[in-house]
């Protein structure tokens, strides 16, 4: 099988995903489905198609959102199959974190264009 996402690989997904994420939850089969879920949810909650726009990001906004890609592939992993974590709490926990994260960049794009100017260009200054 090959690789399906643009922002991030199945690897991102599964690091993100931890140590005690499922095996079959992060198998490349399923790893692919859910990168093409988190690209579709990147590009709707940021009214930007960063899929397409991929060749015009710069190299250090693609490290962006390749975090913002995996982190919420990888709650999708752990939700999948919760199974191999000590605890459903642990797993809560994963999910938790992978979603402040993930809402972090989103929400930092959203709220002010000079962040996405910045993953587009990768210039900018602070104010």
């Amino acid at each position: 099988m090959v690789e399906a996402g643009t922002l991030c690989t199945n690897s991102n997904v599964a690091y993100e995903a931890g140590a005690n994420a499922s095996a079959v939850s992060v198998a490349e089969a399923y790893t692919n489905v859910y990168i093409k879920k988190a690209e579709g949810k990147i590009c709707l909650d940021t009214r930007y198609d960063w899929v397409t726009n991929y060749a015009s990001v710069s190299t250090i906004g693609k490290e962006i959102l390749r975090e913002a890609a995996s982190c919420y592939a990888a709650i999708m992993v752990i939700n999948y199959d919760m199974s191999g974590f000590s605890s459903r709490q642990e797993a809560f926990i994963m999910i938790n974190v992978l979603w402040a994260r993930y809402s972090d960049i989103v929400k930092k794009i959203v709220t002010d264009n000079k962040y996405k100017e910045f993953i587009l260009s990768g210039e900018g200054d602070i104010d």
